[in-house]
């Protein structure tokens, strides 16, 4: 059903920017976790996320959903080992420093999007999104630089770094094959299994390191909400929009989730951040406006 819903642009973006309002809960919610540590706390993460795609992709997909899980192909668990990256390191990421200066580095995605859709996709990026890309930077490295100048450990940021790494990899392989299929008709590998196998991945790897198990029946709640909310729902959603959205594009509104997160930690968690923090999310801001507003434009124009 999914699959088959049409979407105009204004509507994709739409959707992306909740994708990204959900994806900005994990930092608040972690930070309200009363035994678990870092390793179990992605691992009840990541399970409770294989647990809720188990049911989505089964309804999604009937029985032939199992079968297609067996067969995959080598672009699905290619993609299934960056979102299995993903997941983990961004969990570890949030225990070893502030939520700000995660999301901050998560930030640094589009640029790495962008390059690898010219560099491996030969896309040609238009100039508005150039160029909110460029002040989107900017602001980030704003806030780093003044994280870094304030003394704040660089272990979380350089282990949050592997996140935007593996999702411009994903989120160009998602455009790669969205592009194939559109192109000579073949058939093209359904890449929604990719995410539950990530999933699965994280669980199992973490899992011995997460031994023995201290979650408190409250810990185990905020987990699983994290696995359903801020995991399943939305990473099922960002996949179908690799069809009508550029990869770029995608990671440049997924810079929303910055924000959203660091106001989410600010009042739930007491975790305020620094007024450069609050200088670079406007920056941030303003390129999302910049490049939306001007893809609104363009698509007025006649002929």
């Amino acid at each position: 059903m999914l699959a088959r819903l049409r979407l105009t642009h204004r509507r994709a973006v739409f959707l992306m920017i909740l994708v990204t309002l959900m994806w900005s809960i994990a930092g608040v919610v972690t930070r309200h976790v009363e035994a678990a540590r870092a390793f179990e706390v992605n691992f009840w993460r990541s399970a409770c996320n294989a647990i809720a795609l188990f049911a989505i992709l089964g309804v999604m997909r009937g029985p032939a959903f199992l079968r297609d899980l067996v067969t995959a192909r080598w672009p699905v668990w290619v993609s299934s080992l960056c979102w299995a990256s993903m997941f983990t390191s961004f969990m570890i990421a949030l225990t070893l420093t502030t939520v700000a200066n995660v999301l901050v580095t998560l930030a640094v995605g589009p640029l790495i999007t962008a390059l690898f859709a010219r560099l491996f996709l030969r896309h040609r990026l238009p100039a508005r999104t150039w160029a909110a890309i460029a002040l989107g930077s900017a602001g980030i490295g704003w806030m780093f630089g003044q994280e870094a100048v304030a003394g704040v450990s660089l272990t979380g940021s350089l282990v949050a770094f592997i996140v935007p790494f593996s999702s411009a990899i994903n989120y160009t392989l998602l455009q790669s094959i969205a592009g194939a299929r559109s192109g000579d008709g073949a058939k093209s590998p359904d890449m929604l299994p990719a995410i539950l196998i990530g999933a699965l991945i994280s669980a199992f790897v973490t899992l011995p390191l997460a031994w023995p198990l201290q979650a408190s029946s409250h810990d185990i709640s905020l987990m699983a909400l994290l696995g359903v909310v801020q995991l399943a729902i939305p990473c099922v959603l960002v996949v179908r929009l690799s069809r009508e959205l550029p990869a770029a594009e995608i990671a440049l509104i997924g810079l929303l989730e910055v924000l959203f997160g660091v106001a989410w930690a600010w009042l739930g968690a007491s975790e305020r951040p620094s007024p450069a923090t609050l200088t670079g999310g406007c920056l941030v801001i303003a390129a999302l406006l910049l490049n939306e507003v001007l893809a609104l434009q363009r698509q007025k124009k006649p002929g």
